[in-house]
C-alpha cells in the first residue's frame, strides 16, 4: 500500500499542497493504525453523502483536524462516483421527502447542469436531509465495522502467537 502513496518529497514539490506548510506531514494522516484507520472510514463514507461537488475537500480538512487517515478516506469518498451519484442522490431524495412527507417532486431526471439549476429549488432541503441521515447511518456502520475488523485481525494474530508460542515448547 505505501508505494502507492506520494513520498514526502513530492508532497513539498506540488504547489499547491506546499501552501498547507507542514500540517500534511501528521504521522497518523498517513499511517494505518487503529484511530486513523477507524476515523477515516466514516469521514469518507459520510463525506460520499455530501451533495456537494468536490466532496474530498471537506474530507480532507476533517482528516486534518481529527488526525485521521487521508489516503483511506479520500478512497472512500470516490464510493460516491459518476456510476453511484444517480442512484445514491435519487435515494437519499426519496429519504428525504419521506421523512419530510413530502410528495415526489422528481418527475423525470436529466443529468445535466440545465435541469439540477431548474430544480434545485424544489429538491434541495429533502435531497440535503436524506444525504445528512443517509451518510451518518452509513459512516457510523462504517466506523463498527471497521473497529470489528480490526479486532479480528488483532485477536487473530494474537491466536497465531499463541499457537507459535506453545508449538515451540
Amino acid at each position: 500500500m505505501k508505494h502507492h502513496l506520494p513520498t514526502k518529497e513530492q508532497i513539498r514539490s506540488n504547489r499547491m499542497l506546499s501552501l498547507m506548510g507542514n500540517v500534511l506531514f501528521e504521522p497518523n494522516l498517513w499511517h494505518f493504525n487503529q484511530h486513523s484507520v477507524s476515523f477515516a472510514v466514516p469521514i469518507g463514507l459520510f463525506c460520499a453523502f455530501l451533495p456537494i461537488p468536490f466532496q474530498m475537500v471537506p474530507c480532507a480538512l476533517v482528516c486534518i483536524w481529527l488526525r485521521a487517515n487521508l489516503p483511506l478516506a479520500i478512497a472512500m469518498v470516490w464510493v460516491s462516483n459518476p456510476i453511484t451519484m444517480p442512484p445514491m442522490f435519487y435515494g437519499t431524495y426519496k429519504l428525504g421527502t419521506w421523512i419530510l412527507g413530502e410528495p415526489n417532486r422528481v418527475m423525470e431526471i436529466n443529468l445535466s447542469w440545465e435541469w439540477l439549476s431548474a430544480e434545485v429549488d424544489l429538491i434541495w432541503q429533502p435531497l440535503l436531509l436524506g444525504s445528512l441521515i443517509a451518510g451518518t447511518v452509513v459512516s457510523f456502520i462504517g466506523f463498527l465495522l471497521t473497529r470489528l475488523y480490526w479486532r479480528w485481525v488483532i485477536s487473530r494474530k494474537w491466536q497465531k502467537r499463541k499457537t507459535r508460542q506453545s508449538s515451540a515448547r
